[in-house]
């Protein structure tokens, strides 16, 4: 039996339900975040693809804070990689934001279960 400094068992399983839900829920908000900052990575690849396959001078691109000349051939492959890179990872991502969100889903009705067998 709990004395009144101790929770009980049930208040105990109940804290950590709670402690796991925030846990998870920021888990999904971090997931969300990198989701979306691969969106924004993708659309600019996007844009530099378009903008190199359109270009008929030279091509210069950005290597460790120095600026290069490269072949438009070349600009585009490292553009092809970074997209398959980025579609890849976004991918990951949302597999992962789903599994975490079922996670949160059922953590949920936990809690809730939980809340009604102890009303009564």
């Amino acid at each position: 039996m709990a004395t009144q400094n101790q929770p009980s068992t049930g208040e105990q399983e109940a804290e950590q339900a709670v402690r796991d839900y925030q846990i998870v829920q920021e888990q999904l908000r971090s997931a969300a975040l990198q989701i979306n900052q691969l969106q924004a990575q993708k659309a600019e690849f996007d844009r530099a693809k378009a903008e190199v396959s359109g270009a008929d001078g030279r091509i210069y691109l950005t290597v460790g804070g120095v600026i290069v000349e490269t072949s438009k051939e070349k600009a585009l492959s490292d553009l092809k990689e970074k997209l398959e890179l980025s579609e890849f990872r976004s991918s990951s991502l949302k597999k992962q934001y789903d599994e975490l969100k079922a996670k949160e889903k059922a953590l949920g009705e936990k809690l809730t279960r939980m809340y009604k067998q102890s009303q009564g």
